[in-house]
């Protein structure tokens, strides 16, 4: 296993970490009585099939069910001096019920101390506004790393790239340590908050790089003959971690097997730029080929935000769901998140196109004037509703 420093925390992390989402009993806070003991026996398995590989980065969240219980049987039993812990808790309006919270989740983790906590889920100005204002979340959570309890503090966030930058220069009670956000070879868009996150020395945790960059646990096939000679998952974690900016990205294990792949990444670090090259290149050319060069690069120009499109449409993000789904058939990737529009909340904000039809030619217009494609835009639209729309898709948390 590799380590990067993680920002000013100076703590030594690996460069994959162990994600706690996709392991427990249940989505419910289930009682402990009420978790089946081979669902618990697995979840240990992987926990200690984690540390074998050196990935001693555990994280989790108050919001993932019944994960803290369960590794709550667990975690006490190892050496504490060995293992980084995250646990994550939404910011809100009462900072003594946020407080309350985290002394919920040291009790469920069976823990004194937690390495890192990060206000979860900052993807709204009004929860940015919970966090920072006086006497908010932050504030309560450097009382707590005052009092021991926590030693460093960050944020988790799937919001837009202006938002997330704002948060990112926070500076009262000393901003934050670190940050865990969205970045891959299919969604580069917050390359500029790494970059931000870097001139600050703020530790960069990527989320999701299998799931959400992709579904590349179960590949297309036009995505596995450009990835090749690396499997996508490979190839998506070699992407990221050749940039020393990326210091640890979340792996998601629900089975003790789920490390055998990413596991092949840290010896290709080295020569990693010769092994890329031509795979981004692959990539970017069936991209160019399959929606044309200008609009690859700018079919997001000059759209509205989903606050001011007409019926609250997102625009942009169909349009990259539509050219993800062309140029390496992520279909089933692009039904997935297509699908979460108007179902997502504040993690997947906007509606589809379904409500197209009733939007006026004229009002249309008004709105994609600015595009350099405003005269495709509509056609385009309607294009990926029939191609992606379906049945409503629910967040893993919700389902």
């Amino acid at each position: 296993m590799q380590y990067r420093r993680f920002g000013r925390s100076e703590i030594r992390m690996p460069v994959f970490s162990l994600g706690g989402m996709r392991y427990q009993q249940s989505w419910d806070d289930l009682p402990l009585e009420d978790v089946e003991e081979e669902n618990q026996r697995n979840l240990e398995a992987v926990v200690r099939r984690a540390l074998e590989l050196g990935v001693n980065h555990i994280e989790t969240a108050r919001g993932y069910g019944s994960s803290e219980r369960q590794l709550g049987r667990i975690l006490p039993t190892l050496p504490r001096d060995k293992i980084v812990v995250q646990t994550k808790i939404a910011p809100c309006a009462d900072p003594e019920l946020f407080r309350q919270h985290v002394h919920e989740s040291l009790d469920r983790l069976g823990l004194e101390h937690i390495d890192l906590l990060g206000l979860h889920g900052i993807n709204t100005y009004e929860a940015h506004w919970h966090s920072v204002r006086p006497g908010g979340c932050l504030e309560v959570a450097r009382q707590l790393q005052a009092e021991g309890k926590v030693r460093h503090v960050g944020f988790s966030t799937h919001g837009s790239l202006p938002q997330i930058l704002d948060t990112l220069r926070t500076d009262v009670n000393g901003g934050f340590d670190y940050v865990n956000l969205h970045w891959y070879y299919i969604f580069q868009n917050n390359w500029p908050a790494i970059e931000e996150a870097t001139r600050r020395d703020i530790g960069v945790f990527i989320i999701s790089p299998v799931n959400k960059g992709g579904m590349l646990n179960s590949p297309s096939d036009r995505l596995v003959e450009l990835c090749g000679p690396l499997h996508p998952i490979v190839f998506n974690c070699l992407f990221c971690l050749a940039r020393p900016q990326v210091h640890t990205l979340s792996l998601g294990a629900a089975r003790p097997s789920d490390f055998d792949l990413q596991m092949r990444v840290p010896p290709l670090l080295e020569g990693a730029a010769n092994t890329l090259t031509p795979i981004v290149a692959r990539l970017d050319a069936a991209m160019a080929d399959a929606v044309g060069p200008e609009v690859a690069q700018r079919y997001a120009e000059g759209l509205p935000d989903w606050q001011s499109a007409p019926g609250y449409m997102n625009f942009k993000t169909m349009l990259w769901l539509r050219n993800l789904a062309l140029a390496y058939d992520l279909v089933e990737y692009g039904q997935m998140r297509y699908n979460l529009l108007g179902n997502g909340g504040h993690w997947f904000p906007g509606l589809s196109a379904a409500g197209l039809g009733a939007i006026p030619d004229e009002a249309f217009a008004k709105a994609v004037k600015n595009s350099p494609f405003a005269d495709q835009v509509r056609g385009w639209l309607e294009q990926t509703h029939s191609l992606l729309g379906g049945a409503a898709v629910q967040r893993l948390s919700q389902s």
